[in-house]
């Protein structure tokens, strides 16, 4: 009789709720009900009730993903964005406290090709704080250049944004997404996450003419 592996679930997101502010300047979900309770009972027999949610929110909201079309309008959307991009993508978890400016040097000497990289910096400790917008960890353009070469499949952060936001420039933003890989942001509970051996999910709605979204990211170890 085969032995069973035993395997360990890792959720790596942020719950949004209403009036969730993930990003300044953006405006924040608003929760309420389509159909409530009450009002349903009166399609249904005796007994018999159910909800029905609605929710208004932009696209970056809580932990999501980027597709190429976020930042090119000919770019890949979210319809178009390959499952194995996203889904059991064997994943690396690199920590530094080397911020804001995270540099290339920290990635040199791993093996990426193919890898979701996720960046470590412990940063959504400051979840729903003011800290969380200001100071933030970034990638540099040098770091994005270096995934870019080692042949990335995808790379995430438990930041406010992977690039620098002192800026209008967003390289990282341009670089990754130009070579259609895709980048998660608001990440968090990497920390939780083994250095390699897992396997990453980021798996937004299949939405066509979207460029991000939010998504149950999570890890898979043995």
């Amino acid at each position: 009789m085969k032995t069973a592996i035993s395997r360990s679930l890792v959720d790596l997101s942020h719950t949004v709720e209403h009036g969730l502010v993930t990003y300044r300047g953006l405006p924040a979900p608003v929760v309420s009900e389509f159909l409530s309770r009450a009002d349903s009972r009166q399609h249904y027999s005796g007994g018999t009730e159910f909800h029905i949610g609605k929710i208004e929110m932009v696209a970056n909201t809580g932990t999501y993903v980027d597709a190429p079309f976020h930042r090119f309008p000919q770019g890949m959307d979210l319809s178009e964005l390959p499952l194995e991009s996203l889904a059991n993508v064997p994943g690396v978890r690199v920590t530094t406290n080397q911020y804001p400016a995270i540099d290339w040097e920290i990635f040199s000497g791993m093996d990426l090709e193919g890898k979701a990289v996720l960046v470590h910096t412990g940063w959504s400790r400051h979840w729903m704080t003011k800290e969380y917008f200001e100071g933030h960890p970034f990638l540099t353009k040098k770091a994005s250049d270096f995934l870019v070469a080692g042949k990335v499949a995808l790379v995430g952060i438990d930041s406010m944004n992977i690039d620098d936001t002192s800026d209008g420039v967003r390289p990282v933003h341009t670089t990754l997404l130009n070579r259609n890989i895709p980048i998660v942001e608001h990440l968090t509970n990497l920390a939780a996450v083994p250095v390699d051996g897992f396997f990453f999910f980021a798996v937004p709605v299949k939405i066509r003419s979207f460029g991000s979204f939010p998504v149950r990211a999570f890890a898979i170890s043995s």
